[in-house]
């Protein structure tokens, strides 16, 4: 556990200080509480197009990544289905640089028919590299269009398609703008060689003047209980056939989110698992197989994909999947195997605090979920769970009626 403070600004942005005067480095990181699933049909891929927008220009900083580099900073950003989130380690010395350009973005960015067009030539190149010319790319806007029907987690994150990058307005970006950039929907978390007294003073100074919106992010629609097994078959032009089967699972933070967290690393996580042992090292049906979770805000999905071997088809492979569920559902888990899971769950904890820059996102992201401590509650909530609190739930969630599948074809067959 690391230390903290948080508090609140008058116009709703939540500010957290994670004090750590090992070196003299800082990093800024803000969280916006928008992602993907916070977009409508016809308008998708605006949370990830507006990660491009923010690195342009706003009214008292002409060039983002320029200002920043003088200060010997460097910057980056991600967007995902529920957030998206900006970052910047510099020296600690240099920390007010910092925000004052995430302070002139978040009030008066530039969002000229310039940089807009500039930006959408991007992205557009991006999806197609990424999604249409690289095998498999497009896998997920299959997989997510199979396994919701209704919910904005139905969509990648890129967008569904090039005509909504395509169809963006300036008044559609504008809106966008809006309403999600503002600092009752924005989490900071600055890290590193400050003072909780040093960043109370600059966020007032920077950021108290910026109004707040009370306009709320909007209601997502519910995804309606699947109640039969759903399949896709999709050809193209790879070198094999390959197969992607998702169960719905709980929402992060809900119950049995934990346990389907365990299941897919005890089925599918790495060389031992039981999946490659199974799959891949003893028989010739998979060259390659894993398991993992969406972890989401919403209800998510517990998948397992792999590649086949050539001459293996993807409904062949499926049958050899559903064996090994089947034997993992009908058997204990070893207290070996499970414990063994927690371990490297316990290392890769320790691995990640060790970097300054993991903790202030951990945080921001927590804080996100409701609070910074749940990042630690989580962690002991996990390694407290026992194997017939984990076989419990597998029998709840590894059900066909709950399964979507995607057989990725290899169209030379």
């Amino acid at each position: 556990m690391f230390p903290y403070h948080r508090f609140f600004l008058n116009n709703g942005l939540e500010v957290i200080v994670h004090e750590d005067h090992s070196s003299k480095i800082a990093v800024f990181n803000l969280l916006y509480k928008v992602g993907s699933r916070f977009e409508t049909p016809g308008k998708t891929g605006l949370a990830h197009f507006f990660e491009h927008l923010m690195f342009g220009s706003s009214a008292n900083v002409p060039v983002f990544d320029r200002e920043l580099e003088r200060v010997g900073g460097s910057c980056n950003a991600f967007t995902s289905p529920d957030i998206t989130n900006y970052y910047m380690t510099l020296p600690a010395a240099n920390i007010e640089t910092a925000f004052w350009l995430e302070s002139d973005r978040m009030l008066q960015l530039t969002l000229s028919e310039k940089t807009i067009e500039t930006q959408r030539k991007v992205v557009m190149e991006e999806y197609k590299q990424r999604y249409l010319n690289q095998p498999y790319g497009d896998v997920w806007h299959h997989m997510r269009n199979l396994a919701y029907t209704t919910h904005p987690y139905r969509w990648p994150t890129i967008g569904q398609n090039l005509e909504d990058i395509e169809g963006y307005t300036r008044e559609d970006v504008w809106d966008f703008y809006k309403a999600h950039y503002h600092p009752g929907n924005a989490i900071l978390v600055v890290a590193g060689d400050v003072s909780i007294s040093q960043v109370q003073m600059l966020a007032e100074k920077w950021f108290g003047p910026i109004p707040p919106n009370l306009t709320p992010n909007g209601v997502i629609q519910f995804e309606p209980i699947q109640t039969e097994k759903r399949s896709l078959t999709h050809a193209a032009r790879v070198p094999t056939d390959a197969l992607y089967k998702a169960y719905k699972m709980p929402a992060k933070g809900q119950p049995g989110y934990l346990e389907a967290d365990l299941i897919s690393d005890i089925l599918g996580s790495g060389k031992s698992s039981l999946l490659e042992q199974r799959l891949v090292k003893n028989s010739r049906k998979f060259a390659s197989i894993g398991g993992y979770i969406t972890g989401s805000v919403d209800p998510g999905l517990l998948v397992f994909s792999g590649k086949m071997e050539q001459d293996v088809s993807a409904q062949e492979a499926e049958k050899a999947l559903d064996d090994v569920l089947h034997g993992f559902l009908s058997n204990e888990i070893e207290a070996k195997s499970l414990q063994k899971i927690k371990n490297q769950g316990d290392a890769m904890k320790t691995y990640e605090s060790i970097q300054l820059l993991n903790r202030a996102m951990n945080l921001a992201y927590f804080a996100h979920l409701g609070n910074p401590h749940l990042y630690w509650e989580e962690f002991e909530a996990k390694s407290n769970i026992e194997a017939p609190q984990i076989q419990a739930w597998a029998h709840q969630l590894l059900r066909e009626e709950q399964a979507s599948v995607l057989y990725y074809q290899s169209i030379d067959k």
